[in-house]
């Protein structure tokens, strides 16, 4: 039920097919003929094919390392560390600045600031 998340991992070009983002799906799904927006660029674009091991699939979920075929995107305009999202359900966005809670469970040294 979470919108659709995925870090890109990596961006290829590949000939007679074009760029190809990889990445792992996190939430949500991916599926082809979607609209997809890659943050924090904020650059949107058609997913043309979904691929997992060159097996084309009609969706990825997930736990999924697919590589997705996008139109009209060149491979400088994205890179890994992008987050690829759904345009049309709650696409992410960067931020300046957040709030973290960090646990550390097991750490042998000494922590310091800085």
């Amino acid at each position: 039920d979470k919108p659709l998340r995925l870090p890109l991992q990596d961006v290829y070009k590949i000939g007679g097919i074009g760029t190809v983002p990889v990445g792992r799906v996190e939430t949500g799904i991916i599926k082809p003929g979607m609209v997809v927006t890659f943050a924090p660029q904020g650059i949107s674009t058609e997913v043309k094919s979904v691929e997992m091991h060159h097996e084309s699939l009609p969706e990825a979920v997930p736990g999924d390392n697919v590589g997705f075929n996008v139109k009209n995107i060149s491979v400088k305009d994205i890179r890994r560390g992008s987050v690829t999202s759904d345009s049309k359900s709650d696409p992410a966005k960067e931020t300046k600045q957040f709030t973290a809670q960090v646990i550390i469970m097991n750490h042998p040294g000494q922590i310091a600031a800085g």
